[in-house]
């Protein structure tokens, strides 16, 4: 499958392929990926080589400190973490996102070289207790006082909040403008983690146990005056141009789970034996397993072409949406195929397998939920809007 992509490549693609896998073969063994993953840490020590190696400046411009390079390099990287580790790979992405947000915004571009060489960590609060998908039921407020603008509000399932340096947080200054949206009047802030107003706790989640999932608490939290990425109230506007990047990402963190899961699975079979022979040798495991790779490797084509439309300056909302779900749904299926043909062994701590069934249930439903993909599908294709 990897020469399959190989074909749509470039030699610089290529290259870098070989150069992640080569920093993972170094910096993320089994034992240490198992042993972090378990302990939910986070390992500053990658994450700053991977800063170091020119990784975490992917999508972002070189004149601003990054690297260079557009979501088909992203995605490379992506899709390599999360064969390993995929908690490591969910923060890659929002390292990404928070780049392209404020490279979008054409503001605050100094921060770009610190978050792009891994010294510096921001984090997005945008999620709450009680919207979820539906951001315009935020009540998070922020109200500009002496000078300064004072947050007071909660935000849930927040990746990185307690390793956070700054917090981008969406946040209402305005009223809705009579007539317009309940979007109008959200703005996009950027909030200083180390105060006494913000408290970052850590979500024990059962899955991407080491993304750094939290809870984040902002009483009269305060943000300078120019902390605002975009327009005043128009902070979703800021966000939106990044949404099918998101998505594609999202997607190659599912194709990283696929093939993960897929390699270890090959290796069982061959070696595993039972009845005289090795158990590949039964149709009852070769076909489910067969199908897999067909629906992997069809759906890392979707990515493929989702993300060059992305990097050609094209319309990509449809192909990123499509890609995101196919990605996610396809590796749902085969780590459950994988799993139940590894049986105990593949839910067993001892082995990377488990992981990636767990890993990827987070899919189905995050960064955004598989059945508001549909409907935005389905709307894309003319259909009624149905949220």
């Amino acid at each position: 499958m990897t020469e399959i992509l190989h074909a749509f490549r470039e030699e610089h693609e290529i290259a870098l392929t070989e150069s992640m896998q080569g920093l993972i073969s170094r910096h993320l063994p089994e034992e240490r990926v198992a042993e972090a993953d378990r302990n939910r840490t986070f390992l500053r020590d990658v994450w700053k080589t991977l800063g170091e190696n020119g990784m975490l400046g992917l999508g972002m411009p070189v004149d601003c400190g990054g690297s260079g390079g557009g979501v088909a390099e992203s995605t490379i990287v992506t899709r390599e973490l999360a064969r390993v580790f995929p908690s490591m790979a969910v923060d890659y992405v929002l390292c990404g996102m928070v780049g392209r947000t404020i490279i979008d915004s054409g503001q605050h571009t100094d921060l770009i070289a610190g978050l792009a060489s891994g010294e510096r960590i921001y984090s997005y609060a945008l999620s709450e207790p009680g919207g979820g998908s539906d951001l315009l039921a935020l009540r998070t407020q922020a109200k500009f006082e002496d000078g300064s603008w004072r947050i007071n509000g909660q935000k849930l399932w927040i990746s990185l909040a307690n390793e956070a340096d700054l917090i981008f947080v969406l946040a209402r200054t305005d009223k809705p403008e009579e007539g317009r949206s309940q979007a109008s009047g959200l703005s996009l802030l950027i909030v200083p983690a180390d105060q006494p107003g913000v408290q970052a706790n850590k979500v024990n989640l059962a899955i991407m146990r080491a993304a750094g999932t939290c809870e984040v608490f902002f009483t009269d939290a305060i943000a300078p005056a120019d902390s605002i990425v975009g327009e005043r109230g128009r902070g979703l506007h800021a966000l939106r141009g990044t949404l099918d990047v998101e998505r594609v990402l999202s997607a190659a963190i599912s194709l990283g789970i696929g093939h993960g899961a897929l390699d270890l699975v090959l290796r069982y079979v061959n070696e595993r034996e039972a009845f005289g022979g090795p158990i590949s040798r039964y149709q009852a495991v070769q076909h489910p397993l067969a199908e897999s790779a067909a629906e992997l490797t069809a759906a890392s084509l979707l990515v493929e072409h989702a993300a060059r439309l992305i990097d050609a300056g094209k319309p990509a909302s449809q192909e990123s949406a499509m890609a995101k779900l196919v990605a996610a749904e396809c590796v749902s299926r085969l780590v459950d195929h994988a799993s139940r043909v590894m049986g105990a062994m593949g839910i067993a701590e001892e082995s990377a397998m488990q992981r990636f069934l767990r890993d990827a249930r987070l899919q189905l439903f995050s960064p955004v939920n598989n059945d508001l993909v549909r409907s935005i599908i389905a709307q894309g294709l003319g259909m009624p809007r149905s949220y």
